[in-house]
C-alpha cells in the first residue's frame, strides 16, 4: 500500500509540470506550462460532459486527464510540430516515456502506481470512450491555445496541422461540433494574417 509519505514525495515530483513549458504560447506572450494545459482540459471536461453522445465514467475521464503527461515530469514535452516526418523523434519520445511511465510506477507502487500506469496506456491505447474524449480534448486544447497566441509564435508545419484533429473527434457529435469550431477560428487567424491555407490532403 503506498504510504503517504510516498504520495506527498511524488506530489513535490509532480510541481516540474508547473516549470516544463510548451511550444504554446498564451495570450499575453508567454509559453504555457503543461499543468496549465492539463488544468483547461479539465475544464472542458467538466463544461462538455452534459453534452457528450455517450454517458462517461467521469472519475475515470478526469483521472485520465490529470495524469495524461504525467511521464513528462521526466520525459519532458515534445511538441507534435516538432515530430511531423521525423520517425527518430517520434520513437525517441515514446521510449522516453515509456521509461517514465515505468518510474512513475515504481515511485507510488504496485496499488496507485498499477493503476496510473493503466490509465495512462488506456489514454494511449485511445480504444474506451474515456480515452477518446480525453484525447480528444488534448488535442483541441492544444489548438484552442495557438488560436489564442500570437500568430508570430505558430511555426509553418502549424498551418495545415489546424486540420489535424478531425480523425481524433468524429467519434462523437458535439466533440467534432467543437473541433469545427476550433478549426474555423483558426482559418480566420491565419487568413486574416494573410497566410494562404493548407487543408489536409488538397
Amino acid at each position: 500500500m503506498t504510504s503517504i509519505s510516498e504520495i506527498y514525495s511524488f506530489i513535490h515530483s509532480a510541481e516540474k509540470l508547473k516549470n516544463e513549458l510548451r511550444h504554446s504560447f498564451t495570450s499575453s506572450g508567454r509559453q504555457e506550462s503543461v499543468a496549465e494545459h492539463c488544468w483547461r482540459m479539465s475544464l472542458m471536461a467538466v463544461l462538455l460532459l452534459p453534452k457528450l453522445d455517450q454517458k462517461v465514467n467521469f472519475e475515470k475521464l478526469m483521472k485520465m486527464i490529470v495524469i495524461h503527461d504525467i511521464v513528462e515530469i521526466e520525459a519532458g514535452d515534445t511538441p507534435v510540430p516538432f515530430m511531423v516526418g521525423n520517425n527518430d523523434l517520434k520513437k525517441q519520445k515514446e521510449q522516453r516515456e515509456l521509461a517514465a511511465i515505468e518510474h512513475v510506477r515504481e515511485q507510488l507502487g504496485d496499488d496507485l502506481g498499477e493503476e496510473i500506469r493503466q490509465l495512462w496506456l488506456e489514454f494511449e491505447a485511445r480504444e474506451t470512450y474515456e480515452a477518446k474524449v480525453a484525447f480528444a480534448l488534448d488535442k483541441l486544447e492544444v489548438q484552442i491555445q495557438h488560436n489564442e497566441a500570437d500568430i508570430k509564435t505558430w511555426i509553418p508545419v502549424e498551418y495545415e496541422l489546424i486540420y489535424s484533429r478531425r480523425a481524433y473527434t468524429k467519434f462523437d457529435t458535439v466533440l467534432d461540433e467543437l473541433r469545427l469550431i476550433i478549426e474555423t477560428e483558426a482559418e480566420k487567424k491565419l487568413t486574416n494574417a494573410g497566410i494562404a491555407l493548407h487543408r489536409l490532403g488538397e
